[in-house]
Formats: C-alpha cells, sequence, structure tokens
C-alpha cells in the first residue's frame, strides 16, 4: 500500500472501533502522521482516562511513521490558513493537510468537509467512511 497521511480522527476511529475502523487499519503500514496529531490522539485517550505511558505505548504499536511538525511544515500550515477559513479547519487539521502535501501523500480522514477544500489545497482527502 502507498503512503497515506493519517488524521487523528481516524486513528481515534479505529481505536474505538467506529465505523470506518476497518478502512484506517488497511492504512497503518504505509503510515505517516504529524508529531501534532499524535498528541491530539493521545490527549483524546487522556480524556477517557488513559494514562500517558499506557497511550504511549498503544500509539507506539500501531506503527505509523511520526513527522515532526517542524519549522517548514508551520509556515505551509499557516498558508493553508485562506483556503480553509470557510470551512473552520483548525491548526492540527492544517497541519494534517501540510504534511499530505510535504510528502505528496493522499490524507485519510473521517471529517467530509475536508474534501471541499482537497482542490484548493492540492491534496487527495480520502474519506474513511
Amino acid at each position: 500500500m502507498s503512503p497515506a497521511v493519517l488524521d487523528a480522527s481516524v486513528i481515534l476511529a479505529a481505536l474505538f472501533r467506529e465505523p470506518g475502523a476497518d478502512v484506517v487499519e488497511t492504512h497503518y503500514e504505509a503510515g505517516i502522521v504529524s508529531s501534532v496529531n499524535l498528541s491530539e490522539v493521545a490527549a483524546k485517550l487522556s480524556d477517557r482516562a488513559m494514562p500517558g505511558n499506557e497511550a504511549q505505548q498503544l500509539l507506539s504499536g500501531l506503527g505509523l511513521e511520526v513527522r515532526p511538525f517542524d519549522e517548514r511544515l508551520a509556515y505551509m500550515a499557516g498558508a493553508l490558513r485562506e483556503a480553509t477559513r470557510s470551512i473552520g479547519l483548525s491548526l492540527v487539521d492544517r497541519a494534517c493537510l501540510a504534511l499530505g502535501q510535504a510528502e505528496g501523500a493522499p490524507v485519510l480522514t473521517m471529517d467530509r468537509k475536508w474534501a471541499e477544500v482537497s482542490e484548493a489545497v492540492g491534496v487527495e482527502v480520502i474519506l474513511a467512511r
């Protein structure tokens, strides 16, 4: 399978066995995740009372390639603000899309509204559900 950037929403859907989880799991082997999105997943696990060391062990076990949110990606995510403002994407969302741009890889998400900006940001958006 070719690489795909995974949004926090799809990782959480797979972990919580929500609809679309089976689609997400097929992308784990070649999955790439931004450190920002990984942090969001860890925060959601914390919200569900999972201790930090357990969350780290669980997420490390997925085998995803974690990419740092560096200066280059920070500027890329910032530049996406105008194209994504109409659908209200957060910094975390734009970090995911910026990583997709940088990698030339599709982005897998559960958020249907991302498809509305796919062309404008030059990233293929794959909806997992």
